[in-house]
């Protein structure tokens, strides 16, 4: 009896099935591609993915424009008002949280194509681990709470009245504590109670477009450096950790002040730019209170409910708490998910709605984006294994504007004998460009969810570049000269 390998067995290839890299980087690129030729069209289809993620503001607007022309028509008719289904079309695909899970389906379905059924359902089921879209599902949820985000409010608004408790105040609060709590209570939950508290306290109050997306660029780079002062809160830093042996004393010696002054740095840098608009933003309507939601549980808009008890904030916490301890399996953490929302139930009475759609999109996101980036490995590696280390920084930094960060951290896990140097200099660029685009950092599409609708319900790419710029180059220099 004859033995034959399974065929999904060498799908992907392992990179260290690959011959020895050659003289020149686009030779050895050439040689995987003969040797696996899909490895050229699941990177075709994760550029169009790219693509599409800078058009989605376009097909957003598109949308709103043909509605807007049917919702005309209907009028002049004097017909009921009815959704378009070209708008509904363009409005779905020109949502930033799906455009990923779209292009997985065009992958699964060549995948298919190429190499068989067996093939492509071992690489979505077996080899793609959904371990950390599944993590941020669960901690925004909770992150988002009115228990939680109450009392990050309350902690927050005591540092802010150092500075009078102006709007002002509240921005610089908001994004300099705020992303380095993130080092303690995991990047994904400093950004969702960053972007909520900027939504109440900043956003509300219909600053510039300039000074918008200057602030949202701010904090997506500032949550991505603050959360290098432990070892177990940034997804870059945990894909290392393990296997290069870092704990918590070496991540705050060699990143974590280098973070802490970054974050600083940039915030008082956009101050002084913007101090005039800021100052004056004061002088406007008070933003709403969290303690007054929208929408109440027992159903109105508006309803206040009843202050949220001490007990209550502390559960909430220790629920958090336990997430962030059981973050690498999910059964754990999703089993204490489930459990809390049943507590969610019974306590009714002091919660606002639960908010599910939000995490469930960026989830969807992230497991896009990690099916996208399992198959990228053929051609990062190559050209991370080459650099030495100023290059090897501002590759990573580069690179992380197109991939996830924690993809280029753990792919550099796999390329042999790097120096500590190197090491620290491929995860300080990819933490440090964590803020150049949505896709740059797991928590990013968190945040843009949470924030879009203040940007006409779309994030203009290449103005959030802009936005990110100044602080990722302060960034840059605090983690390179000191």
């Amino acid at each position: 009896m004859s033995f034959e390998p399974s065929p999904t067995a060498a799908f992907p290839l392992p990179l260290s099935e690959y011959p020895a890299a050659a003289a020149r980087l686009v030779d050895t690129l050439a040689e995987r591609v003969a040797i696996e030729p899909f490895n050229a069209i699941a990177t075709g289809i994760f550029v169009l993915a790219i693509v599409h993620t800078f058009a989605a503001a376009r097909f957003a607007r598109l949308a709103h424009h043909i509605q807007h022309a049917a919702d005309e028509h209907a009028d002049r008719e004097r017909r009921p008002r009815q959704p378009s289904v070209r708008a509904e079309l363009l409005h779905f695909v020109g949502e930033v949280e799906v455009v990923f899970g779209l292009w997985a389906v065009v992958l699964l379905v060549a995948l298919t194509w190429a190499k068989g059924w067996a093939a492509a359902k071992h690489y979505f089921n077996d080899t793609v681990i959904y371990t950390e879209p599944l993590f941020v599902i669960v901690i925004m949820a909770l992150a988002s709470t009115r228990p939680v985000v109450g009392f990050a409010e309350s902690a927050l608004r005591r540092v802010a009245s150092l500075g009078g408790g102006t709007p002002a105040a509240w921005w610089f609060t908001i994004l300099t504590v705020g992303p380095v709590l993130g080092s303690f209570i995991t990047e994904p939950a400093a950004m969702t109670i960053c972007a909520l508290l900027l939504a109440r306290q900043f956003f509300d109050l219909e600053p510039s477009p300039t000074l918008k997306y200057a602030t949202l660029g701010l904090l997506f780079v500032n949550v991505s450096i603050g959360g290098t002062l432990t070892h177990f809160a940034a997804p870059p830093v945990l894909m290392v950790a393990r296997v290069w042996e870092w704990d918590t004393a070496y991540m705050m010696a060699n990143m974590g002040w280098h973070a802490a002054l970054a974050v600083v740095a940039s915030a008082v840098c956009y101050f002084v730019i913007f101090r005039r608009e800021l100052v004056g933003l004061g002088q406007r309507a008070a933003a709403p209170d969290v303690d007054v939601p929208e929408e109440a549980t027992t159903g109105g808009a508006g309803i206040a409910l009843p202050p949220v008890p001490g007990w209550l904030t502390a559960a909430h916490l220790m629920f958090m708490a336990w997430t962030v301890i059981t973050s690498h399996y999910p059964a754990l953490f999703l089993g204490g998910f489930l459990f809390f929302l049943g507590f969610a139930k019974a306590t009714a009475a002091y919660q606002s709605r639960i908010e599910l759609k939000t995490p469930l999109l960026v989830g969807f996101f992230l497991a896009g984006l990690v099916i996208h980036g399992g198959l990228q490995g053929w051609w990062i590696a190559p050209v991370l294994s080459g650099l030495s280390e100023v290059p090897l920084f501002t590759t990573a930094m580069v690179l992380t504007a197109f991939n996830d960060n924690a993809l280029i951290t753990y792919l550099a896990t796999l390329v042999p004998d790097l120096t500590e140097s190197l090491k620290l200099a491929v995860v300080g660029g990819a933490v440090v460009g964590g803020g150049l685009t949505v896709i740059a950092n797991a928590p990013n599409p968190a945040g843009q969810a949470l924030l879009s609708r203040f940007f006409g319900g779309a994030i203009e790419p290449l103005r959030l570049l802009l936005g990110a710029l100044v602080p990722t180059l302060i960034a840059a220099l605090a983690f390179k000269l000191l």
